[in-house]
């Protein structure tokens, strides 16, 4: 079976609602292709490198331009204007769009080659710059070549037979399925992506200027800790046993402050076998952090500094737009709220470390939450925690840190000398939803052997999905930790908010999708 009729017999339906296999446009491009070939042309050469970008010679000033003056460009074809003996394109790379002319006098056979494209071809071009009569910067083709054939059109915007005009790629799936695409039509899903990696580069200079050093922990990992989540599982043939993927670096982060280490980071990706949703891909990306000598207070200034921080350096400044919230407010300082008094504050429920779990989930009940939700919390912290994610979160509009969580739900951070059933810990929240997590570090290796069999036997009990005990890093521990703060980012979700982006998925190249269904 040819090349072209594998081709053929392996496409699917595209984005546009177009069968491919059917498609008079496809077939069509396949014969240039096959005729290209025949001609004893290739149609996917390898022997051209630009010198020049679209986007840097469209500020050039006109009066400069000269046809001693020659610039060499690739790029995609997006428009193309046939005009008897001559033509216009419009070619774009990564930086810009750029319109070109040829005509067949200076081109020759060439010219043929040129009108002969079709919109998604990538080309090479040489040529001199000019502008024409209406001003507009153009770039005299002296050259051609057809660097790769596209065989699949573009979508494009249509209209019906009633005249209303329609995105031929709106179905968003789609679009996240087969990125590329989306990348190609859409400048601003490029934009996101661009953002994104300046917004992982700003935080990345920020801490290294502050001598934090970048680190690499296993992904794999024989225990899965640092977390309450449900792990992925895998098996190592040689070795004979179970691994998990990663669903946080922390306890191997703090192995290099015992070490010796000052200060740590990571940019990771952690993956949790959970719910996928606006806010959540089973594969995400954390910024994590450990500073020896630092606590709750340091994780709470270094934390305002790199949100606050990156926004006004990429955008320029700390009222940004979020969706339907409005402007949202970055400058420092944040408001500071206690987890339980946030709970009070939006619910009306006070929960008390002497309440009975009966009258919490009393109280719970006439604050609106449902009696099965209720039954499933087993004592009275998670009561609370329930009545936080149903209650308050979504209210958490304006940049604020949730301080001091109950112990039950820290089974990692150190409590307070006076205050044993409450934790050196915040969260941040922005538009309702956690940006965050930090805390002064437990460094008790009693403590945190107990805390972990608690956490077993809550596992043990069907009542959570984390809890393993760890004795390696208990046994770390027992070398000495000095006292620590460390901190968690959710990358995905500081773009969301930098970018004004509704979905994880909008952030993140290729997010997790079901199995696409294919074609009999």
């Amino acid at each position: 079976m040819s090349e072209k009729e594998q081709a053929k017999k392996s496409s699917a339906p595209d984005a546009a609602g177009q069968n491919s296999d059917t498609s008079d446009l496809f077939e069509n491009r396949l014969r240039k292709l096959e005729a290209l070939q025949s001609a004893g042309q290739d149609p996917f050469q390898q022997d051209f490198a630009p010198t020049d970008q679209a986007g840097d010679l469209l500020p050039l000033d006109q009066a400069g331009f000269s046809e001693e003056k020659e610039f060499r460009l690739a790029g995609r074809v997006r428009s193309k204007r046939l005009m008897g003996k001559a033509a216009f394109l419009d070619l774009e790379d990564f930086s810009g769009r750029l319109q070109l002319y040829g005509n067949k006098k200076e081109l020759g056979e060439s010219f043929d080659l040129l009108t002969g494209l079709d919109l998604g071809d990538i080309i090479g071009v040489t040529g001199f710059l000019f502008a024409t009569k209406t001003g507009q910067t153009t770039l005299h083709v002296r050259t051609l070549t057809l660097l790769a054939k596209s065989l699949r059109p573009l979508p494009v915007v249509k209209e019906d037979s009633e005249g209303n005009v329609y995105d031929a790629f709106s179905d968003r799936e789609q679009r996240y399925r087969m990125r590329y695409v989306d990348l190609i039509v859409n400048p601003e899903v490029r934009d996101t992506f661009v953002m994104r990696s300046r917004i992982v580069s700003e935080i990345r200079n920020t801490l290294i200027a502050r001598g934090f050093l970048e680190v690499e922990t296993p992904m794999l990992q024989p225990i899965p800790g640092g977390a309450s989540a449900r792990p992925f599982i895998t098996h190592h043939n040689t070795l004979d046993m179970e691994l998990y993927l990663r669903i946080a670096p922390e306890l191997y982060l703090k192995r290099l402050i015992v070490g010796g280490f000052p200060k740590v980071f990571e940019v990771n990706r952690n993956f949790r076998n959970e719910g996928i949703s606006i806010k959540h891909n089973p594969e995400f990306t954390m910024l994590e952090l450990y500073e020896a000598y630092g606590n709750m207070q340091t994780m709470l200034d270094l934390c305002e500094e790199l949100i606050a921080g990156t926004a006004e350096k990429i955008l320029g400044t700390y009222k940004i737009p979020y969706g339907p919230f409005g402007e949202i407010d970055l400058t420092p300082p944040w408001e500071r709220l206690s987890y339980l008094d946030a709970i009070e504050k939006h619910s009306g429920v006070r929960i008390k470390d002497d309440m009975s779990l009966e009258d919490a989930r009393s109280a719970a009940a006439g604050a609106g939450l449902s009696k099965d939700m209720l039954a499933e919390c087993a004592n009275i912290w998670k009561v609370a925690e329930a009545l936080f994610d149903e209650k308050v979160e979504a209210k958490l509009i304006q940049p604020v840190f949730i301080t001091d969580f109950p112990l039950a739900l820290s089974p990692l951070a150190k409590a307070y000398p006076e205050r044993p059933d409450i934790t050196q810990r915040f969260e941040p929240y922005i538009v309702g939803r956690e940006i965050g997590n930090a805390f002064s570090e437990l460094n008790d290796p009693l403590d945190q052997k107990r805390r972990f069999e608690d956490q077993v036997r809550e596992r043990e009990a069907g009542e959570g999905d984390g809890g393993y005990m760890d004795h390696d890093y208990i046994r770390a521990l027992e070398y000495g930790m000095p006292p620590t703060g460390g901190m968690g980012i959710g990358i995905d979700r500081l773009v969301m908010l930098l970018t004004n982006s509704a979905s994880i998925r909008d952030t993140i190249l290729f997010p997790q999708l079901r199995r696409e269904v294919s074609p009999d």
